[in-house]
């Protein structure tokens, strides 16, 4: 599956996302266990103002060029809205964290750490934290991952925790 056992930081396995099928049981999960999202996302002008229309997310942080004349904070152009970058890096997780979970139960810990423009291109990666057998699903388990997305100079722009609830593959049939 094209895991290489002493990679990741926390030495565990470590799986490129073109090498893996679309999501896992709750077995296929090891703490330590890193995935790198493939592929990464360039965010176009357009695509953020869509994203903020359909939102509602109208902060002229977010929309308005001529907003910015030196006056209205640290920035000299629109930042992409946060929800949008979530978005993206949660949906690029999803073939390889959540492809087959019966629910996503929750996420903890969002951050912004540090700006993202349209034009940046974002990279992520989720490392599992925890994975234990459900108490009240026995076909089921949890599985908490982190995941951090990064920009195209590495630098880390969001972290949040997510934890989904997967098929035990006794009871998958998988």
């Amino acid at each position: 599956m094209g895991a290489e056992p002493d990679s990741a930081a926390g030495g565990g396995r470590v799986f490129e996302a073109r090498e893996r099928r679309f999501g896992g049981c709750f077995e296929d999960f090891e703490v330590g266990d890193e995935y790198r999202h493939w592929p990464g996302k360039t965010i176009t002008e357009a695509e953020s103002h869509i994203f903020c229309m359909l939102t509602l997310a109208v902060h002229p942080l977010h929309v308005d060029s001529a907003h910015f004349d030196g006056t209205q904070g640290p920035f000299e152009r629109p930042v992409v809205a946060g929800p949008h970058i979530y978005s993206l890096l949660l949906g690029m997780s999803v073939p390889d964290i959540s492809g087959r979970a019966l629910a996503n139960l929750g996420t903890t810990d969002l951050r912004h750490t540090a700006p993202v423009f349209p034009g940046d291109t974002l990279y992520g990666t989720s490392t599992v934290l925890e994975a234990r057998p459900s108490r009240s699903r026995p076909d089921a388990g949890i599985v908490t991952v982190e995941t951090v997305g990064r920009n195209q100079d590495g630098d880390v722009v969001t972290t949040y925790k997510r934890s989904v609830l997967l098929p035990r593959r006794s009871t998958d049939g998988a």
